[in-house]
């Protein structure tokens, strides 16, 4: 009889083994983890198991074996040090922090003194002064990206990447927060916005909105864009590089870490490579890149910059007699209407690069459209060096150039009826 009651007695808590119990916990949020506690003291006891909070520490603040070893902590410990100290980003910080880690290892051995220039990260209560300053709120990402790096020296070159032309060049630094502070925005066209870099060379900078007004989204990041005919100085486009800023900053990280942008002489440049823009004939290889420059280009009246590099390579395995020299250019430029434009000319940026085995050459130029995007395409002449009389073309791909989306001014909108 009393085997018969043994079987038959309710199933709780206290009687269930251990281990299916943590395999259970072992999927449960923190914050469920947390709660646990105050359900009863078997589970208070299991979601203590120090295992369970490795999964939260690497999945919330990356924390790795070598750290936990390093800070001699228990996985639960280093959980809860780190979440009193940054706890409000827990939705932001791990995807921030990557992008950062990220960022200096591939910049340490390439740009070092790029990764020199970064400042240490802001505190708590400076960013709750700056707040204070300006009369917003700043963004939660926003605030965690500044608690891991405060922003960057004013120096050549800028961590957010450089552009040159031959008679152009920008390079644009991240903002630390007290000189972006200095730089808000309250007058009419750029009402609550804060900028985010700065270039010492033209005085670009990019935006953040921290407040919605004037047409634009909260959070939005933005190049100013002022109406180059209207006679209302708030007449201000914008063209809109980022929903958010966790949007703009691992957007720009992953172009720099996937070697979408090239890095030359010490320095990011922000041309876009598209991997089928390549064209090759015979032994040489044809290879573009593009950009866009928002500082040089008008929404109204629409004048979109475009500046483009260029790639030309000899094959390493091509015979000497092979080497050859560039004469001339041809191009047929097509914008967004249709309309085409031809351009043949001698030479490329004044010069008639010689292309032997194994050799690179680069350049870069620029063209405008009317249009917001349009494309290019043509082909080189050349003449091979042991036979001057002989030429033949080589094909430069079709490449695409389109700006990024922009939004126009409420102050030159017609009114609504």
């Amino acid at each position: 009889m009393a085997a018969v009651e043994a079987e038959t007695a309710p199933l709780t808590l206290e009687s269930l083994p251990t281990d299916p119990l943590l395999l259970i916990l072992s999927f449960v949020d923190y914050r469920d983890l947390i709660n646990c506690c105050y359900v009863s003291r078997r589970l208070s006891q299991l979601s203590t198991h120090d295992p369970l909070w490795r999964r939260h520490c690497k999945k919330y603040w990356l924390i790795t074996e070598e750290e936990k070893s390093r800070k001699n902590q228990c996985w639960k410990s280093l959980f809860i040090a780190t979440y009193s100290d940054v706890g409000r980003y827990i939705n932001h910080y791990a995807a921030i922090k990557k992008a950062w880690d990220d960022l200096k290892k591939y910049l340490e051995p390439r740009c070092p003194r790029m990764v020199l220039s970064l400042k240490e990260g802001a505190r708590e209560e400076d960013l709750d002064a700056v707040e204070a300053q300006i009369g917003c709120k700043l963004p939660d990402d926003y605030r965690c990206s500044y608690r891991i790096h405060n922003g960057q020296k004013l120096v050549v070159p800028g961590l957010l990447g450089s552009m040159a032309l031959s008679n152009h060049y920008r390079s644009e630094d991240l903002l630390d927060v007290d000189t972006a502070a200095g730089g808000f925005q309250q007058r009419q066209g750029l009402k609550y916005c804060l900028p985010l870099t700065f270039c010492i060379h033209t005085g670009l900078s990019q935006y953040i909105a921290v407040e919605a007004a004037e047409g634009r989204n909260k959070n939005e990041v933005f190049y100013q864009c002022p109406d180059q005919v209207a006679r209302n100085p708030a007449a201000i486009d914008m063209f809109i590089i980022g929903a958010t800023f966790t949007d703009w900053f691992t957007s720009y990280v992953n172009n720099v870490v996937s070697g979408g942008f090239p890095i030359i002489r010490d320095q990011i440049f922000r041309y876009i490579h598209d991997p089928e823009c390549v064209a090759t004939t015979g032994d040489i290889t044809v290879s573009v890149s593009t950009s866009f420059l928002p500082e040089l280009s008008s929404v109204h009246p629409p004048h979109y910059f475009f500046t483009y590099r260029i790639r030309i390579e000899m094959s390493r395995e091509a015979l000497p007699e092979k080497a050859c020299q560039l004469d001339s250019r041809y191009w047929r430029i097509t914008n967004a209407k249709g309309d085409v434009e031809e351009v043949q000319g001698p030479g490329v940026v004044g010069e008639f690069p010689i292309i032997s085995p194994g050799r690179i050459y680069e350049y870069t130029s620029c063209t405008t459209f009317s249009t917001t995007s349009g494309y290019m395409e043509g082909y080189y002449t050349f003449h091979f060096l042991y036979f001057k009389d002989k030429v033949f073309n080589v094909a430069i791909p079709r490449f695409h150039m389109s700006c990024p989306t922009f939004r126009v001014s409420i102050a030159r909108l017609p009114p609504k009826c």
